[in-house]
């Protein structure tokens, strides 16, 4: 069995990390597993990318002029028109001859709606965000008109029925006619809800199947260590936040976060922030932050997750976060609100704390209850056992080839 996972990248961004924890997983139980790539950032050779210089810059061209269609528009989120053209990246898909192919994000001009129908294997396709059945945004914060066919996008701020939003909506429409053998998967069971009420994805196969983790590298690490590693204090509570963009993107939750330390009781805190660079004018909490940056490495995440003493998402919208998984498997218990897929990661009160949406006071309340110290031992236990249970790679990496059979049998 021949499975070849396509990602716009390798190693950058959430969607990479995970598409490549699955790649790895299935290498791992003898399954003949290969990446096809745009941007390719490792030196493995199971990695299959463009590698002519003149394909290296029809590339980054296309990640260039993907945007342009959203020019008149005043774009407040993330949103990809699917606007580049493919060009012979699907020809190089069938070259290698898979017999499924595994798609997760192909945005920022990676792979055209069109062109889906031109790859010739069976497909799979996991969602890391809301995109393959929106009219283009990733998330739709609180708009529900995926669910009819899109128009008047909020993201867009427009005001227009037949703007962008509908078009694409369109396009996909018809596209995805056509692919009568593409099986969707919904990595939380939130985003499986939610892609069943888009007409997109009407009469298509949709299972609900997580990321893997290696708990076997992402494990619970000496703390006094990881602190002395890091050079942050011993005798502090440490509350961690981390995302890409995370203080600039407003679906994270930053300004809730900061609500809510605002408010807290506890004193004997300090901040720490990766993901993103201390700003010009960074928000006054009263306690110590520390910005970290961006991070690149699992042995850099497992030594911070372990350093902390709770991690909070305050996102307002999300799939199955890395980082809460990567945090409980490192023992370290999370804080979010009761929204998305939190929930198929923090069990209330047994693993972290998931408090009402989007309420400060109680993410304030939750990230106290964590840190008290009669129950922390506790809550670090059920944490790693959590993850180890229901999200190790083994595991799901077995649940992802019974599916491959599955539709290879069919």
């Amino acid at each position: 069995m021949k499975i070849l996972i396509v990602n716009f990248s390798d190693s950058s961004g959430g969607a990479a990390r995970a598409a490549s924890r699955l790649h790895q997983s299935l290498l791992n139980l003898d399954v003949d597993s290969k990446m096809f790539v745009l941007m390719k950032n490792t030196d493995s050779y199971l990695v299959h990318a463009p590698k002519t210089n003149i394909d290296k810059v029809f590339a980054k061209f296309k990640a260039l002029i993907n945007p342009l269609p959203l020019k008149k528009y005043r774009v407040s989120a993330p949103f990809s028109p699917s606007f580049s053209l493919s060009f012979n990246l699907v020809k190089k898909i069938n070259h290698l001859k898979p017999d499924i192919v595994h798609l997760h994000w192909i945005n920022a001009g990676m792979l055209k709606v069109e062109d889906l129908n031109k790859i010739e294997a069976p497909i799979v396709w996991s969602l890391h965000d809301m995109w393959p059945f929106t009219g283009g945004c990733h998330y739709s914060n609180s708009c529900n008109a995926y669910e009819d066919s899109c128009g008047k996008c909020p993201v867009l701020n427009s005001k227009k029925n037949n703007d962008i939003s509908k078009k694409l909506f369109r396009r996909k429409q018809q596209a995805f006619k056509s692919l009568e053998n593409m099986t969707i998967i919904g990595l939380s069971k939130w985003l499986v809800q939610c892609s069943k009420s888009s007409p997109l994805f009407e009469g298509k196969r949709i299972v609900n199947l997580p990321n893997p983790i290696d708990t076997n590298v992402f494990k619970p690490f000496d703390k006094k260590k990881a602190r002395e590693l890091w050079n942050l204090p011993l005798d502090k509570k440490l509350v961690l936040f981390g995302a890409m963009s995370g203080t600039s993107d407003e679906r994270k939750g930053f300004e809730e976060l900061t609500s809510a330390l605002a408010v807290i009781s506890l004193k004997n805190i300090e901040l720490l922030i990766f993901g993103s660079t201390r700003p010009e004018s960074p928000f006054e909490f009263g306690f110590k932050t520390h910005y970290l940056g961006e991070l690149h490495d699992d042995a850099s995440l497992v030594t911070l997750f372990s350093a902390a003493d709770v991690t909070v998402t305050p996102s307002k919208q999300e799939n199955l976060s890395n980082i809460i998984m990567e945090s409980l498997s490192c023992g370290t218990p999370v804080v979010g609100f009761n929204i998305g897929g939190n929930k198929d990661l923090i069990e209330h009160k047994k693993n972290g704390y998931l408090a009402e949406p989007f309420k400060e006071e109680d993410l304030s309340r939750g990230i106290e209850w964590v840190l008290d110290d009669s129950i922390y031992k506790d809550l670090s236990e059920s944490s790693r056992a959590k993850v180890v249970k229901d999200f190790n790679d083994k595991k799901v990496g077995q649940d992802y080839i019974e599916l491959y059979k599955n539709i290879l049998n069919q």
